[in-house]
């Protein structure tokens, strides 16, 4: 019943930016910590940004300083602003989430992903 929608892909030039967005919804009692990942042609699935409902945040080395990882639970939200995209940065971006079911259940859930292309 708990489902991730992601949004904010897309094309953009070298040195641009995107935004992306997550929303959850769906029997959520506690929505705990979330994240980015991002899986590019030949590659494994990697970890971008995580934000845990504490606060704190943890970024991937090739990303910090041009990304940064955001929250807005009222809205069960997490977005990733990226900016000074580079070629490399080409994948497909997930978004996951860790929570409490209404019925108490520890759960990961994962969006379907969405493209950012880079180009040069």
């Amino acid at each position: 019943q708990v489902q991730l929608v992601e949004s904010g892909g897309g094309l953009v030039q070298a040195g641009g930016s995107l935004r992306l967005s997550c929303a959850a919804s769906g029997n959520i009692y506690t929505l705990n910590a979330m994240g980015w990942y991002r899986q590019a042609p030949g590659k494994q699935r990697e970890l971008v940004a995580t934000f845990a409902s504490g606060g704190s945040t943890n970024y991937a080395d090739s990303v910090k300083g041009r990304f940064t990882i955001s929250r807005n639970n009222a809205k069960n939200t997490v977005y990733l602003q990226m900016n000074s995209l580079k070629p490399e940065d080409t994948a497909v971006y997930y978004c996951k989430a860790d929570y409490v079911s209404v019925t108490y259940k520890y759960l990961e859930v994962w969006g379907q992903g969405t493209l950012v292309t880079v180009s040069s």
